[in-house]
């Protein structure tokens, strides 16, 4: 393998991001990793449910059979989560939250179908933590004013104000983290579990795909979106 893991007798253990192909931009060498291949293919999973779930509620019917059903189920609970999180909040946000859920849960459980997931990237994750980060801060400026956000750096004491934006700064970084690492401990596992056992791996590491990729995914999704949530109704000044 070259890099990685090196364990005796396990030269098959690999999870690392691997470069599929480079290209020069402004003198600069810039590879296309595997990462970007993973993502573009979730990209293009949820592109063709997008296409479908529309091509459905067009052709739909006041009661709802089959696909339809299943598109009505997913918006109906992704708004409940939304608003008993967000109050009077929840309609200026419920397509950012309900875009970043589906994607951060498919990017998850995309090693079950043999992809590395996206979100095993820490570039992925600390995009997603920025992007968050960024409707926290302006939400903030935009309710609280700029004597509102003075005002909350300096609670309790205006001492406190550094310790309060070391504070807002780490959001992004905690929340990217949290996400990344949880992921990339499923892939690591994974790929200790293949390489070390080898052939004798069949069948039974399902289990555990269900596990680290299903379940873990679900749970990290739903702290990543809730938290998200969170801080947002609170730059809003929204009851949580």
């Amino acid at each position: 393998m070259g890099q990685g893991i090196l364990l005796s007798g396990a030269d098959e253990i690999d999870f690392m991001i691997h470069g599929v192909f480079s290209y020069e931009l402004f003198g600069q060498t810039l590879w296309i990793t595997t990462s970007h291949v993973c993502a573009v293919v979730v990209f293009l999973v949820l592109l063709l449910f997008i296409f479908a779930a529309n091509r459905a509620i067009k052709k739909g019917s006041e009661i709802p059979t089959g696909f339809q059903n299943v598109v009505e189920l997913i918006v109906e609970k992704l708004d409940g989560i939304v608003d008993s999180t967000m109050g009077k909040s929840a309609p200026a946000f419920r397509n950012y939250i309900a875009t970043i859920f589906i994607f951060i849960l498919v990017s998850n459980i995309s090693g079950l179908f043999g992809l590395r997931p996206p979100t095993a990237d820490y570039g992925t994750t600390l995009a997603l933590g920025l992007m968050t980060f960024t409707l926290i801060t302006f939400n903030k400026f935009k309710h609280q004013k700029v004597k509102g956000v003075i005002k909350g750096l300096c609670d309790p004491w205006p001492i406190w104000a550094p310790i309060n934006v070391i504070g807002d700064v780490a959001v992004p970084i905690s929340l990217s983290l949290r996400l990344f690492a949880n992921v990339l401990s499923g892939v690591v596992m994974m790929a200790l579990i293949y390489g070390l056992l080898g052939k004798i791996a069949l069948i039974w590491p399902a289990a555990l795909h269900v596990y680290f990729d299903l379940f873990s995914g679900c749970i990290q999704t739903y702290v990543f979106c809730m938290l998200t949530m969170t801080y947002i109704a609170d730059a809003c000044n929204t009851d949580s």
